[in-house]
Parts: structure tokens; C-alpha cells; sequence
């Protein structure tokens, strides 16, 4: 029977552990989990064409979902018990979004789309869900109630990311192709019982357009939806963007120019800023520069570069804590995670994974940290807490090339 690891881990080789068995076998010296908790991780996996499901409380893989050709993002609805997978589908003249039931670890549905879709996004009602389609220079809204395809908008030129606004008013594209940022209303949808009122606003409306951010990749909303940070990969800058405020809004009262949006700075960093992530509590934002091996911090109060700081080869992506205290990048070219400490403002340690992590994500009580190794095609588990402070826990099998990874915990009761 499988057995938790503890202390002998650090003798043990990468490929040691990818043998280990997987039989059941509950996680020995973490908290107490409640009865009926489940929770699992869905790994896309773009060489395969299929869903890794791991078993979070086990640590074993659950099983694994065929979807469509080329999964290459995630994303996890609050509301209801599903995860939606993209399907780029390069070869095919439209792609698809694949439904799983988490209840069940089954397709539930699919969705087409547009062409060549690669990110999605939900929304704060959990009803709505926005797809970018790289090969069509548009966005898909979803209406996931009745899941189908409902309205269309363009973009600005191979759109890569997509991202809402915890309020559900704004919603931003990222346009690599032409270097430039999309800027939407985005009207939530009426309430399943409502009243015809015979007007209804569009799901999406374009605001605003901020263009010279060469090579547009990853973008953040501050949880107070005011500003918004772009990292432009292309120009080694990230832009940083005022959000137009509500009519009868504190911030409008006070200062007419926060009904428009507009750009605040664009901000030096480091070669290739691909990634950005932010605290939790929006305080400050910290940019993965791939090809100069650091990380930036910014501040997203006073819009400065507070340091670049070295983490690691070809950092990919990263994450912060629940508590804001601890940064944790993936770095692709070392096959490691890098442990940076925000307080002290330092690399404090480096953890071995599998070849080539980049996408992670925490377990929901941030005792474990899964990071996709996209070249070796598993799930490097890091405990984050333990007597001798985070190490690599176990190495769990994805399929080829996983390139996207999201959590999802549940109780029997749901949700």
C-alpha cells in the first residue's frame, strides 16, 4: 500500500517516485478533512487530448476524460459543480468547450465555439462564461445555464487571455497579434425567474482600447476592480490601465475622470514578462520574466516597480498565498519551484519537480501546491507545511504535454 513519503522523500529520485503505488490511501499528517469532502485536480493535457483527474484526499489519479483535440486551459465554476476544458482544435475550423460533471469526474456536454479557442473565463454569477478564439480575433459568450454559444464580439488580433472582474462589470482581452488590449462592458445575465422587460443590454460591449503593449500575454484586475495590470512580453513593459467606475460610484463623485478608462503607466521590468500574480488582498503584483530569470514587483497602489529580483531559469508561472506572504513560481529551464518570501523579499529555497513545470495551483487549504511538468507529463505534489518546511510530497501521472491544471473541492452536499 502506498505510504505518505515524510522524511525519506528527499532521497528519492524524480523517477523513483513516479513508480510509487497508487493505491488509496488517505493523506497521513495533514489536517483533518471533513466527512463527505471530496477534491480533485483536472489537468489538461494538450499532447493527448484528455483530462487527468487526480483524487486530492488519496493522491492518486481518479481517472481520465477524453475531450477535443488540444486542451490547452481551464477553468473552475464557484457555483456549480463544473470545470470547462478548451479545445483549440488547430486543425478544425471551429473548436470546443468541454463540460465535466466534478460530481461525477464525466462529460457532461460540449459547446462549440469559434476558431482555435484558448482561454476562458466565468463569471460572478457562474451563469456566463467567455471564451477567446485566437484563430477567429473574437470572444464567445456562454450561456452556461443552456449551454450554448450567444452572442459574438471581436478582439484585437490573436487574443490569448481572457479576465473578469470580480463584479462582473468589466471584462479584458489581451491581443498578442497586434499588441493591444480590449477593454468590455459585460452585462450579467438576468435571473433565472425574472420578468421579460423586453430590453436587455448586450453581454458584452467594448469600452476601451489601449494599444503599444507588443506582444500582449497575461492581464490581472485588482479585487477592487479599479486598475488592471497588462504584461506586454514584447516590449519587456507592463501597462498599467485606470478602469472606468460606476456612474454613482464613491470614485466617480470624487473625481469625474474615473467614469472613462485610461492609462496610468507602462512600467519596466524584465525581459519577456509572460505571467503576473497577484495577492490575494491586490496589493502588489509580481510579473515572470522569462528570458531574464527574475521576477518583478510592483505596487498596484502607486504604480512603481518596487525591485526585479532573481528566481530562477525561464520562470513560467506563479502564485501567491492565501496569507500574501509567500510568492511561488514555476521554473521551467531549472525543473523546479522557486520559494520566494514577500516579507523579506528574497529566494528562500528551490523544490525539485518534474521536467519543465509551468501551470500551478493550490489544493483548497493550501497544504498542497500541484505544479504540471509539461515534458515529462506529470503532476509534481509540493507540501507546503511540514517539520522541515515545503518539500516535494509525491509525483502524480497527468498524460503528454499538460499544459493547464485547477482544483476543485466539494462536500456530498455540493459545491
Amino acid at each position: 500500500m502506498y505510504r505518505p513519503l515524510s522524511n525519506r522523500i528527499a532521497g528519492l529520485s524524480i523517477a523513483t517516485l513516479c513508480l510509487l503505488p497508487l493505491a488509496a490511501c488517505r493523506r497521513s499528517g495533514f489536517p483533518d478533512i471533513p466527512a463527505g469532502f471530496r477534491e480533485f485536480a483536472y489537468v489538461a493535457n494538450s499532447g493527448g487530448n484528455t483530462v487527468s483527474v487526480l483524487d486530492l484526499v488519496y493522491l492518486r489519479q481518479d481517472r481520465v476524460l477524453q475531450v477535443g483535440a488540444e486542451p490547452t486551459a481551464l477553468a473552475v465554476n464557484g457555483h456549480r459543480d463544473e470545470v470547462y476544458v478548451v479545445n483549440t482544435q488547430t486543425r478544425q475550423t471551429s473548436g470546443s468547450i468541454s463540460v465535466v460533471d466534478t460530481t461525477k469526474n464525466r462529460i457532461a456536454a460540449t459547446i462549440p465555439v469559434n476558431r482555435q479557442p484558448v482561454a476562458i473565463a466565468v463569471d460572478s454569477s457562474g451563469r456566463r462564461a467567455f471564451v477567446v478564439n485566437s484563430g477567429s480575433n473574437n470572444i464567445s459568450v456562454l450561456d452556461l445555464d443552456q449551454r450554448r454559444q450567444i452572442a459574438v464580439a471581436s478582439t484585437g488580433e490573436q487574443p490569448g487571455v481572457v479576465r473578469i472582474a470580480a463584479n462582473g462589470r468589466t471584462l479584458i482581452v489581451t491581443n498578442r497579434g497586434s499588441g493591444s488590449v480590449s477593454i468590455y462592458d459585460a452585462a450579467l445575465p438576468p435571473e433565472p425567474d425574472a420578468k421579460p422587460t423586453g430590453k436587455a443590454d448586450p453581454p458584452l460591449k467594448l469600452r476601451a482600447t489601449f494599444g503599444n503593449c507588443p506582444g500582449a500575454s497575461d492581464a490581472a484586475i485588482l479585487p477592487d476592480d479599479s486598475r488592471a495590470f497588462v504584461a506586454c512580453s514584447g516590449g519587456h513593459q507592463v501597462m498599467g490601465i485606470a478602469l472606468a467606475q460606476a456612474p454613482d460610484s464613491w470614485a466617480v463623485k470624487q473625481d469625474s475622470a474615473a467614469l472613462t478608462d485610461h492609462l496610468l503607466a507602462f512600467l519596466d521590468v524584465g525581459q519577456q514578462p509572460e505571467h503576473i500574480a497577484m495577492k490575494p488582498n491586490g496589493g502588489e503584483i509580481f510579473v515572470s520574466n522569462t528570458l531574464s530569470d527574475s521576477v518583478s514587483e510592483i505596487s498596484t497602489y502607486t504604480c512603481e516597480v518596487g525591485g526585479t529580483y532573481p528566481i530562477g531559469s525561464r520562470p513560467a508561472h506563479g502564485v501567491v498565498s492565501d496569507d500574501n506572504s509567500t510568492l511561488w513560481v514555476s521554473n521551467s529551464g531549472a525543473d523546479a519551484i522557486g520559494l520566494y518570501s514577500i516579507e523579506d523579499g528574497k529566494l528562500v529555497s528551490s523544490l525539485h519537480t518534474g521536467s519543465s513545470p509551468d501551470s500551478l495551483a493550490f489544493s483548497a487549504d493550501e497544504h498542497l501546491l500541484l505544479a504540471a511538468d509539461q515534458h515529462s507529463g506529470d503532476v509534481a505534489v509540493i507540501r507546503t507545511q511540514g517539520k522541515l518546511g515545503p518539500a516535494l510530497f509525491t509525483m502524480l501521472p497527468a498524460g503528454q504535454a499538460p499544459s493547464a491544471i485547477v482544483t476543485k473541492a466539494m462536500t456530498d452536499g455540493g459545491h
